[in-house]
């Protein structure tokens, strides 16, 4: 009884001990999470009293007037230049370069002679011709002459007349051999790089070096076919390449192809472009800016000024909200979807959304929300132009 007395003492004395521990460990654990919660607390408080203190300073930005700007409406494509005229030269015949009279790039007017082959054969075949028909004139003469004699019948009179006008005959097409050994610039134009040398044997129909006509020239782009009533022959174009940041050419209209292409429903558009200077070659690929309309009156802001999202874009309007204790104006930022027509360089028109004369914040809008207290700081340009030039390196 005792024994058993004694073991039921130390079981309970074994649970105590152990309660004992888990109440102290409760307690460590306890303390711990109140000091979690109390850190964040004491973060999430900060926090916002950082965002009503930076709420309460003024945003600054930059904000314009939204102005109405007079835009001709425009058609844009991209398209490649094409020389008026140009060709590959080659010859007719093949042979052995014997001269060449051009240098790489040069200007050649219509007719110049560029290059002649070899003709040594073909020269003594001419002068061997030109011996026989002067011979067949001389017996035709003075068949003529015994004829009105009757010396000679008509019938011999009639035969040295075809030997002659066979003689003849053999003596032009002899000639036409051995100007196709010469090649002429057929059209005035800049000769390319040559890819034969003196001595090197060439096949009819190589390819001796390139002759284009620089100016005018062409430029053919396609537009849609719903832009179709929109143009006509003889519109003004400017036409732009990357080779010369800045500049424009000027052009018209030259042509408007009479079929669609099936395959995308465009159409081929010319547009004859002045090259005083021949800095554009063919080839190049071009944008071109066709004058489609009358002059329009849009309110064009921006395109920095615009937020564009996924569910629809948007700008911040500034409304006056009284002044500080220096007399400074203070705004209050109002967000407004728009929609937007065309682009033309930093510029975009604003369809609906804005009024004429309200002020949008340009720069720093990205920090902006509904109701901010805003102030307007423009010491920071903010570029406005509808064809901005890109500065050359």
């Amino acid at each position: 009884m005792e024994a058993y007395s004694e073991a039921a003492g130390n079981r309970w004395q074994r649970q105590s001990a152990l309660a004992k521990r888990m109440i102290a460990m409760l307690a460590v654990v306890g303390l711990v999470a109140a000091a979690i919660i109390g850190y964040q607390m004491y973060v999430g408080m900060a926090m916002q009293q950082a965002m009503r203190a930076r709420t309460a300073q003024p945003q600054t930005v930059s904000a314009l007037p939204a102005a109405v700007q007079y835009w001709t409406p425009r058609l844009s494509a991209v398209g490649t230049l094409k020389a008026v005229n140009g060709a590959d030269l080659a010859f007719e015949v093949s042979g052995i370069v014997d001269e060449i009279f051009f240098q790489d790039g040069d200007d050649v007017e219509q007719g110049e002679v560029i290059l002649r082959l070899r003709a040594d054969d073909e020269l003594a075949k001419l002068r061997a011709l030109e011996a026989a028909e002067r011979l067949a004139e001389v017996t035709h003469n003075r068949t003529q002459a015994l004829k009105q004699s009757q010396a000679v019948s008509q019938a011999t009179l009639d035969t040295n007349e075809a030997a002659l006008a066979n003689a003849r005959a053999q003596v032009a097409q002899q000639r036409a051999v051995l100007e196709k050994k010469v090649l002429r610039a057929p059209f005035s134009g800049r000769l390319g790089v040559r890819s034969v040398d003196i001595g090197q044997y060439v096949s009819s129909g190589t390819t001796v070096v390139t002759l284009q006509s620089l100016d005018p020239i062409f430029a053919d782009f396609f537009i849609p076919q719903q832009n179709l009533d929109r143009l006509q022959e003889g519109q003004p174009v400017r036409a732009a390449v990357d080779t010369y940041p800045g500049n424009t050419f000027e052009g018209v209209v030259s042509a408007i192809n009479p079929k669609v292409e099936a395959s995308n429903r465009n159409v081929q558009v010319r547009a004859t472009l002045q090259n005083t200077d021949q800095k554009l070659f063919p080839g190049m690929y071009v944008t071109v800016d066709v004058d489609a309309g009358a002059v329009q009156n849009v309110i064009a802001v921006p395109q920095m000024a615009v937020i564009y999202n996924a569910y629809g874009d948007a700008v911040f309007i500034l409304d006056e909200n009284g002044s500080d204790e220096s007399g400074e104006k203070r705004y209050t930022a109002r967000q407004e979807f728009v929609t937007l027509g065309e682009t033309r360089g930093d510029m975009v028109a604003v369809t609906t959304g804005i009024q004429e004369g309200e002020l949008v914040v340009t720069a720093g809008n990205t920090k902006l929300r509904n109701g901010a207290l805003s102030r307007i700081d423009n010491s920071i340009a903010t570029p406005m132009e509808t064809a901005p030039s890109i500065p050359s390196p």
